[in-house]
Protein backbone atom coordinates (compact mmCIF):
# COMPACT_ATOMS: atom_id res chain seq x y z
CA UNK A 1 0.00 0.00 0.00
CA UNK A 2 1.32 3.46 -0.86
CA UNK A 3 0.51 7.05 -0.09
CA UNK A 4 0.00 9.53 -2.85
CA UNK A 5 2.88 11.95 -2.96
CA UNK A 6 2.86 15.49 -4.35
CA UNK A 7 2.62 14.30 -7.94
CA UNK A 8 0.16 14.88 -10.74
CA UNK A 9 -2.14 12.04 -9.64
CA UNK A 10 -2.59 13.54 -6.20
CA UNK A 11 -3.19 17.00 -7.60
CA UNK A 12 -5.80 15.63 -9.98
CA UNK A 13 -7.47 13.73 -7.17
CA UNK A 14 -7.64 16.81 -4.96
CA UNK A 15 -9.02 18.89 -7.77
CA UNK A 16 -11.71 16.32 -8.42
CA UNK A 17 -12.55 15.92 -4.74
CA UNK A 18 -12.94 19.64 -4.27
CA UNK A 19 -15.98 19.51 -6.55
CA UNK A 20 -17.88 17.05 -4.36
CA UNK A 21 -20.52 17.77 -1.75
CA UNK A 22 -20.79 14.78 0.53
CA UNK A 23 -24.17 13.82 1.90
CA UNK A 24 -22.94 12.80 5.33
CA UNK A 25 -19.79 12.73 7.49
CA UNK A 26 -18.80 9.30 6.16
CA UNK A 27 -18.56 10.57 2.61
CA UNK A 28 -16.81 13.76 3.69
CA UNK A 29 -14.15 11.70 5.45
CA UNK A 30 -13.68 9.60 2.34
CA UNK A 31 -12.88 12.73 0.37
CA UNK A 32 -9.86 13.28 2.62
CA UNK A 33 -8.35 9.84 1.99
CA UNK A 34 -4.91 10.05 0.37
CA UNK A 35 -4.16 6.31 0.17
CA UNK A 36 -4.36 3.94 -2.74
CA UNK A 37 -3.79 0.25 -3.27
CA UNK A 38 -3.42 -1.01 -6.82
CA UNK A 39 -3.45 -4.66 -5.77
CA UNK A 40 -6.45 -4.66 -3.45
CA UNK A 41 -8.52 -1.54 -4.06
CA UNK A 42 -12.19 -0.69 -3.66
CA UNK A 43 -14.56 -1.88 -6.38
CA UNK A 44 -18.14 -1.10 -7.32
CA UNK A 45 -19.09 -4.73 -6.68
CA UNK A 46 -17.50 -4.69 -3.24
CA UNK A 47 -19.30 -1.51 -2.23
CA UNK A 48 -22.61 -2.78 -3.62
CA UNK A 49 -22.24 -6.05 -1.73
CA UNK A 50 -21.52 -4.31 1.56
CA UNK A 51 -24.42 -1.91 0.98
CA UNK A 52 -26.68 -4.94 0.51
CA UNK A 53 -25.29 -6.38 3.76
CA UNK A 54 -26.22 -3.23 5.70
CA UNK A 55 -29.71 -3.23 4.23
CA UNK A 56 -30.12 -6.89 5.20
CA UNK A 57 -29.24 -5.82 8.75
CA UNK A 58 -32.14 -3.38 8.50
CA UNK A 59 -34.42 -6.30 7.71
CA UNK A 60 -32.99 -7.99 10.80
CA UNK A 61 -34.14 -4.98 12.83
CA UNK A 62 -37.64 -5.37 11.40
CA UNK A 63 -37.71 -9.02 12.43
CA UNK A 64 -36.43 -8.10 15.89
CA UNK A 65 -39.24 -5.59 16.39
CA UNK A 66 -41.88 -8.10 15.37
CA UNK A 67 -40.50 -10.65 17.84
CA UNK A 68 -40.26 -8.13 20.71
CA UNK A 69 -43.72 -6.69 19.95
CA UNK A 70 -45.39 -9.81 21.35
CA UNK A 71 -43.11 -9.89 24.37
CA UNK A 72 -43.64 -6.20 25.23
CA UNK A 73 -47.39 -5.99 24.59
CA UNK A 74 -48.45 -6.14 28.23
CA UNK A 75 -48.97 -3.66 31.02
CA UNK A 76 -50.27 -0.10 30.76
CA UNK A 77 -50.79 1.31 27.29
CA UNK A 78 -50.78 4.91 26.05
CA UNK A 79 -52.69 6.31 23.07
CA UNK A 80 -50.98 8.42 20.41
CA UNK A 81 -51.92 10.11 17.16
CA UNK A 82 -49.38 10.81 14.45
CA UNK A 83 -50.46 12.46 11.21
CA UNK A 84 -54.02 11.19 11.70
CA UNK A 85 -53.04 7.62 12.58
CA UNK A 86 -54.19 6.55 16.04
CA UNK A 87 -52.27 3.81 17.82
CA UNK A 88 -51.22 2.73 21.28
CA UNK A 89 -47.94 1.60 22.81
CA UNK A 90 -47.35 -0.33 26.00
CA UNK A 91 -44.78 0.85 28.52
CA UNK A 92 -42.25 -1.75 27.43
CA UNK A 93 -42.65 -0.77 23.77
CA UNK A 94 -42.08 2.90 24.60
CA UNK A 95 -38.91 2.07 26.54
CA UNK A 96 -37.67 -0.11 23.68
CA UNK A 97 -38.42 2.67 21.18
CA UNK A 98 -36.46 5.25 23.15
CA UNK A 99 -33.62 2.76 23.57
CA UNK A 100 -33.49 2.09 19.82
CA UNK A 101 -33.43 5.83 19.05
CA UNK A 102 -30.64 6.56 21.54
CA UNK A 103 -28.60 3.53 20.48
CA UNK A 104 -29.16 4.44 16.83
CA UNK A 105 -27.70 7.91 17.36
CA UNK A 106 -24.73 6.45 19.22
CA UNK A 107 -24.01 3.76 16.62
CA UNK A 108 -24.42 6.32 13.83
CA UNK A 109 -21.81 8.63 15.36
CA UNK A 110 -19.40 5.75 15.95
CA UNK A 111 -19.82 4.53 12.38
CA UNK A 112 -19.23 8.07 11.10
CA UNK A 113 -16.14 8.95 13.10
CA UNK A 114 -14.54 5.65 14.16
CA UNK A 115 -13.98 4.14 10.72
CA UNK A 116 -12.52 0.88 12.02
CA UNK A 117 -15.81 0.13 13.78
CA UNK A 118 -18.03 0.81 10.74
CA UNK A 119 -18.71 -2.86 9.84
CA UNK A 120 -20.08 -3.46 13.36
CA UNK A 121 -21.51 -0.08 14.39
CA UNK A 122 -22.96 0.46 10.91
CA UNK A 123 -24.73 -2.90 11.14
CA UNK A 124 -26.10 -2.08 14.60
CA UNK A 125 -27.30 1.31 13.37
CA UNK A 126 -29.17 -0.35 10.51
CA UNK A 127 -30.77 -2.77 12.96
CA UNK A 128 -32.08 0.15 15.05
CA UNK A 129 -33.42 1.79 11.89
CA UNK A 130 -35.14 -1.43 10.94
CA UNK A 131 -36.71 -1.56 14.40
CA UNK A 132 -38.02 1.99 14.02
CA UNK A 133 -39.32 1.36 10.50
CA UNK A 134 -41.10 -1.80 11.64
CA UNK A 135 -42.76 0.07 14.50
CA UNK A 136 -44.00 2.71 12.06
CA UNK A 137 -45.30 0.25 9.49
CA UNK A 138 -46.82 -2.44 11.70
CA UNK A 139 -47.96 -0.38 14.71
CA UNK A 140 -48.49 3.24 13.70
CA UNK A 141 -49.80 2.28 10.26
CA UNK A 142 -51.79 -0.74 11.38
CA UNK A 143 -54.38 -1.36 8.71
CA UNK A 144 -52.27 0.60 6.23
CA UNK A 145 -49.19 -1.62 6.26
CA UNK A 146 -49.12 -1.57 2.47
CA UNK A 147 -47.80 2.01 2.71
CA UNK A 148 -44.49 0.51 3.90
CA UNK A 149 -44.22 -1.56 0.72
CA UNK A 150 -45.29 1.38 -1.42
CA UNK A 151 -42.62 3.55 0.20
CA UNK A 152 -40.03 0.84 -0.50
CA UNK A 153 -41.03 0.63 -4.18
CA UNK A 154 -40.88 4.42 -4.56
CA UNK A 155 -37.51 4.57 -2.78
CA UNK A 156 -36.01 1.93 -5.07
CA UNK A 157 -37.41 3.77 -8.09
CA UNK A 158 -35.83 7.04 -6.95
CA UNK A 159 -32.47 5.34 -6.33
CA UNK A 160 -32.61 3.79 -9.81
CA UNK A 161 -33.50 7.10 -11.46
CA UNK A 162 -30.73 8.96 -9.61
CA UNK A 163 -28.22 6.26 -10.56
CA UNK A 164 -29.19 6.58 -14.23
CA UNK A 165 -29.04 10.38 -14.11
CA UNK A 166 -25.55 10.22 -12.57
CA UNK A 167 -24.07 7.49 -14.78
CA UNK A 168 -25.38 9.13 -17.97
CA UNK A 169 -24.01 12.51 -16.90
CA UNK A 170 -27.41 14.22 -16.92
CA UNK A 171 -26.68 15.44 -13.38
CA UNK A 172 -23.09 16.33 -12.53
CA UNK A 173 -21.64 17.25 -9.16
CA UNK A 174 -20.46 20.73 -10.07
CA UNK A 175 -20.06 24.00 -8.20
CA UNK A 176 -23.60 24.95 -9.20
CA UNK A 177 -24.87 21.61 -7.88
CA UNK A 178 -23.11 22.28 -4.56
CA UNK A 179 -24.68 25.72 -4.30
CA UNK A 180 -28.17 24.34 -4.90
CA UNK A 181 -27.63 21.66 -2.25
CA UNK A 182 -26.22 24.17 0.23
CA UNK A 183 -29.12 26.57 -0.32
CA UNK A 184 -31.70 23.84 0.17
CA UNK A 185 -30.05 22.55 3.32
CA UNK A 186 -29.61 25.98 4.90
CA UNK A 187 -33.21 26.88 4.11
CA UNK A 188 -34.67 23.68 5.55
CA UNK A 189 -32.48 23.71 8.67
CA UNK A 190 -33.22 27.40 9.30
CA UNK A 191 -36.97 26.90 8.95
CA UNK A 192 -36.83 23.86 11.26
CA UNK A 193 -34.93 25.79 13.93
CA UNK A 194 -37.23 28.82 13.72
CA UNK A 195 -40.32 26.59 13.87
CA UNK A 196 -39.00 24.78 16.94
CA UNK A 197 -38.18 28.05 18.72
CA UNK A 198 -41.56 29.53 17.81
CA UNK A 199 -43.33 26.48 19.24
CA UNK A 200 -41.91 27.22 22.70
CA UNK A 201 -42.96 30.88 22.59
CA UNK A 202 -46.52 31.13 24.03
CA UNK A 203 -47.88 33.78 21.65
CA UNK A 204 -46.55 32.02 18.51
CA UNK A 205 -47.26 28.41 19.53
CA UNK A 206 -50.81 28.42 18.18
CA UNK A 207 -49.59 29.78 14.83
CA UNK A 208 -46.97 27.02 14.59
CA UNK A 209 -49.52 24.34 15.45
CA UNK A 210 -51.86 25.67 12.76
CA UNK A 211 -49.07 25.66 10.18
CA UNK A 212 -47.88 22.17 11.17
CA UNK A 213 -51.47 20.94 10.88
CA UNK A 214 -51.74 22.22 7.33
CA UNK A 215 -51.74 19.13 5.10
CA UNK A 216 -50.66 20.95 1.93
CA UNK A 217 -47.70 22.59 3.66
CA UNK A 218 -46.69 19.28 5.25
CA UNK A 219 -46.70 17.63 1.82
CA UNK A 220 -44.57 20.44 0.36
CA UNK A 221 -42.02 20.09 3.18
CA UNK A 222 -41.90 16.30 2.75
CA UNK A 223 -41.35 16.65 -1.01
CA UNK A 224 -38.50 19.11 -0.41
CA UNK A 225 -36.82 16.64 1.96
CA UNK A 226 -37.22 13.86 -0.62
CA UNK A 227 -35.60 16.06 -3.27
CA UNK A 228 -32.68 16.81 -0.94
CA UNK A 229 -32.23 13.13 -0.08
CA UNK A 230 -32.36 12.24 -3.79
CA UNK A 231 -29.67 14.80 -4.60
CA UNK A 232 -27.57 13.44 -1.75
CA UNK A 233 -27.65 10.12 -3.58
CA UNK A 234 -25.93 11.82 -6.52
CA UNK A 235 -23.25 13.11 -4.14
CA UNK A 236 -22.80 9.63 -2.69
CA UNK A 237 -22.44 8.11 -6.16
CA UNK A 238 -19.79 10.70 -6.99
CA UNK A 239 -17.74 9.90 -3.89
CA UNK A 240 -18.07 6.15 -4.52
CA UNK A 241 -16.94 6.72 -8.09
CA UNK A 242 -13.92 8.60 -6.78
CA UNK A 243 -13.08 5.85 -4.28
CA UNK A 244 -13.01 3.25 -7.06
CA UNK A 245 -11.28 5.28 -9.78
CA UNK A 246 -8.65 6.59 -7.34
CA UNK A 247 -8.07 3.02 -6.12
CA UNK A 248 -8.75 3.56 -2.43
CA UNK A 249 -7.79 0.55 -0.25
CA UNK A 250 -10.55 -2.05 -0.04
CA UNK A 251 -11.13 -1.31 3.67
CA UNK A 252 -12.85 1.93 2.66
CA UNK A 253 -15.63 -0.02 0.98
CA UNK A 254 -17.32 -0.34 4.37
CA UNK A 255 -17.48 3.43 4.85
CA UNK A 256 -18.73 4.06 1.33
CA UNK A 257 -21.37 1.35 1.71
CA UNK A 258 -22.55 2.68 5.06
CA UNK A 259 -22.73 6.23 3.70
CA UNK A 260 -24.93 5.07 0.83
CA UNK A 261 -27.08 2.90 3.12
CA UNK A 262 -27.55 5.85 5.46
CA UNK A 263 -28.86 8.02 2.62
CA UNK A 264 -31.15 5.28 1.26
CA UNK A 265 -32.70 4.70 4.69
CA UNK A 266 -33.16 8.43 5.19
CA UNK A 267 -34.82 8.66 1.78
CA UNK A 268 -37.14 5.75 2.63
CA UNK A 269 -38.26 7.40 5.86
CA UNK A 270 -38.97 10.68 4.04
CA UNK A 271 -41.01 8.88 1.38
CA UNK A 272 -42.92 7.02 4.09
CA UNK A 273 -43.50 10.31 5.92
CA UNK A 274 -44.99 11.79 2.73
CA UNK A 275 -47.35 8.83 2.32
CA UNK A 276 -48.37 9.08 5.97
CA UNK A 277 -49.17 12.77 5.51
CA UNK A 278 -51.29 12.08 2.43
CA UNK A 279 -53.20 9.05 3.69
CA UNK A 280 -53.30 10.22 7.31
CA UNK A 281 -55.02 13.41 6.23
CA UNK A 282 -58.04 11.32 5.27
CA UNK A 283 -58.39 10.15 8.87
CA UNK A 284 -58.48 13.64 10.38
Amino acid sequence: MNRLSGNGAQAAAKTKRASFLASNPVMRRLEKVDEYDEANHATYGGILGKTAFFLVMTIGGIVLQRVLANMLSSGQSFAFNIKGFEFSLHTGEIIALFASVILGIGFQLLAFFAKKTTPVTGSLYCITQGYFISLLVFTVLKGYEYLGSLALALTLLIVLIMAILYTTGVIRVTKKFRMVMLTLMISVVSISILTTLAYFIPFTREIVQTIMGNMVLSIVVSVIFIIIASLFLISDFAVIDMAVTQQFPKKYEWQAAFGLSFTVLWLYLKVLDLLMTIFGGRNR
